[in-house]
């Protein structure tokens, strides 16, 4: 999947299209993921993502994995991806996901929409199996994984530290 392809699908008119991230793209998926590195436990990471370090992040997995935007009105307001779920060779058919959108967006059917027209890409590409990774709770994203046909698999205790408590998560797993 080359990283400047303009292909951008066809999807319902509130879901707005979606395209390929190109490294351009960076600064915007920086300031969509920012905001739940401050406020929220969804993610384990602590520091602001530079737009530079994004646009490293993207080159890492475009050239092999889908990277997909979502844009309403010409404006990026969400995005996912799929990245290798382990370095080992023999874990090469299965991936993780990842999903963000604009808070403001939840709820309205963008981020199924998204979410499946990045697993649509992973079917193309023959893989086996895609994981989700849920800090938990996280009602949201548990029901998004589960309208997109993931199945719970594990549950990890207290295994992030974040804003002074711990942290459990949850494993998703999606069968190709």
């Amino acid at each position: 999947m080359g990283m400047s392809s303009p292909r951008v699908r066809e999807s319902s008119p509130r879901a707005g299209g979606i395209r390929p991230a190109t490294l351009d793209d960076a600064r915007a998926i920086a300031a969509i993921y920012n905001p739940y590195i401050a406020d929220t436990v969804i993610t384990f990471e602590e520091q602001p993502v530079k737009p530079a370090e994004m646009a490293r992040r993207i080159a890492a997995i475009v050239p092999r994995m889908p990277w997909l935007l979502m844009e309403q009105e010409g404006r990026v307001v969400g995005y996912a991806y799929a990245s290798p779920w382990r370095a080992r060779t023999a874990y090469r058919h299965t991936v993780e996901t990842t999903i963000y959108l604009e808070s403001r967006f939840a709820g309205q059917g963008m981020g199924k929409a998204l979410y499946d027209a990045l697993l649509q890409d992973l079917r193309k590409m023959g893989l086996h199996s895609a994981i989700g990774v849920i800090a938990l709770p996280n009602p949201a994203s548990v029901a998004l994984h589960e309208k997109c046909g993931f199945t719970r698999v594990g549950h990890l205790v207290e295994v992030g530290w974040k804003f002074d408590h711990w942290v459990d998560v949850g494993y998703w797993q999606l069968m190709f």
